[in-house]
């Protein structure tokens, strides 16, 4: 039974963290190499009395990242959307898994529900299947599982003896070489295909890729596209690579972690056009659509394939229903947490529609600071229109210089990154919680800061010179 004392501190830790969130949006953090003299981590035989376990609990809190404030604009993630909380902690409360309706009744529905919708959505048809994976890597990893299985039936069984080849752009997440190393196939089968000045992938680069490969005796069978890179937010064209799949007879997957939520905004769902010709599909609710870590779905065009890759009897569990409502039978987990309660939540309290004006106002707040940059001298622009990251530079200051100093000084979470040749900061829009005057405030504090840093932010540069 749930403690009425840890539920009562439970609120505690909860009100302190909100007020610390409004007065200090970011922690001051603490060096890695001290971190165990700084806080009470330590796990010994004998348990602690009350006052020592809470305290350490809320020094631990309170010293963690600050992921839901205003100034956090370090990862694709952010904000927290309160309906969305709440199924997360009842999630918790109920402890559910997932893997048969025996031990999860509803929340099977749930799931189901989110699933069908979704496809409909990329354009999918009742043909179609899904299930939430524990993040987007594990996404593309259950993409990747399908394309191969279905590319050769007895891989299953025999495992991989001929060199097959995967295409990405080279600019896609990282995540694909190393599911090509977990699922047999190998990092060097993996061809990153060169991207335009966009990031985009270059689809004639691609066709002559393959062409070459079959011709050197090896075996294509899976191609990504990204809907939102993870610098430059891009989009790869879905439709035209769709053609040349067809062509080749290989596997279309759409990568839409970062933004394949596009899908929920009748304004922005031109990006991912011809997603419904894709073989399967991801998405990750916890970015663009703010439900909190982790939910991320991943939907194929046939369900058979689901079945195919991850189904595996087993008297033991699957003793009651049919395999329709034992979700098990197409996840690649056994024992799994409820992650979809806190987005059916989210969904249920503010509509589709609610989803959608989620994603317009992202973008709406990159066309603020897009705007607010090409008004300034002192920042030169890197991205571009439709993309929710805004990557910059300000006053020729080493951008990972930049960012850290602001980490380090508690003012600004904002990451860097590169394109090409190109580093520098990179800006996400992805808490749908900011107003126009959050992302003004993060280039006035920025601008502040350096003011008061100048020196010491261009002294590596200086020396170097």
């Amino acid at each position: 039974m749930m403690n009425q004392n840890d539920l009562d501190r439970f609120q505690s830790i909860v009100k302190q963290l909100l007020e610390a969130e409004n007065k200090e949006p970011v922690a001051q953090p603490i060096q890695a190499e001290s971190l165990f003299e700084t806080l009470d981590l330590k796990l010994e035989d004998e348990g602690t009395s009350d006052d020592v376990f809470y305290n350490s609990l809320e020094k631990l809190v309170m010293n963690t990242p600050r992921t839901a404030t205003k100034q956090f604009f370090n990862q694709l993630f952010g904000g927290r959307k309160s309906k969305a909380v709440l199924g997360d902690l009842l999630a918790v409360m109920l402890n559910n898994s997932m893997y048969t309706y025996k031990v999860a009744g509803p929340m099977v529905g749930v799931e189901k529900e989110i699933l069908r919708r979704t496809a409909e959505l990329v354009g999918y048809d009742q043909y179609s299947g899904g299930t939430i994976a524990p993040g987007g890597s594990m996404s593309n990893f259950m993409a990747m599982v399908m394309a191969r299985d279905a590319f050769e039936s007895n891989i299953r069984y025999d495992g991989v003896s001929n060199k097959m080849t995967i295409y990405t752009s080279a600019d896609c997440h990282y995540s694909i070489e190393k599911n090509a190393a977990m699922m047999g196939v190998g990092r060097k089968q993996v061809r990153y295909i060169p991207t335009n000045e966009h990031g985009i992938m270059m689809l004639a680069e691609l066709e002559k890729q393959i062409e070459k490969d079959i011709a050197e005796g090896f075996q294509p069978f899976f191609v990504n596209v990204t809907a939102g890179t993870t610098v430059l937010g891009s989009f790869d064209p879905i439709e035209e690579t769709a053609e040349i799949c067809k062509k080749y007879k290989l596997w279309l997957h759409v990568d839409g972690a970062y933004c394949g939520a596009v899908i929920f905004s009748k304004e922005y769902k031109h990006l991912v056009k011809g997603a419904e010709k894709a073989d399967s599909f991801s998405v990750n609710a916890h970015k663009m659509l703010g439900t909190p870590l982790t939910c991320s779905i991943i939907l194929a065009k046939d369900k058979r394939y689901l079945s195919d890759s991850f189904s595996n009897d087993a008297r033991y569990l699957y003793q009651t229903d049919g395999d329709d409502y034992n979700l098990g039978k197409t996840s690649i987990q056994c024992g799994r947490r409820n992650d979809a309660l806190k987005f059916w939540t989210l969904w249920k309290s503010i509509g589709t529609k609610g989803l959608e004006q989620l994603v317009n106002h992202q973008f709406y707040l990159a066309d603020v600071a897009r705007d607010y940059i090409k008004q300034n001298k002192d920042y030169q622009l890197y991205s571009f229109d439709n993309s929710i990251s805004v990557c910059f530079n300000y006053k020729n200051i080493p951008a990972e210089k930049l960012c850290t100093a602001l980490y380090q000084h508690a003012e600004l979470m904002v990451g860097f990154g590169t394109f090409k040749t190109e580093e520098f900061v990179r800006f996400v829009t992805i808490n749908a919680d900011n107003k126009k005057e959050d992302i003004i405030n993060f280039f006035k504090t920025l601008e502040q800061f350096v003011e008061q840093h100048y020196a010491e932010l261009m002294e590596p540069q200086a020396a170097k010179t």
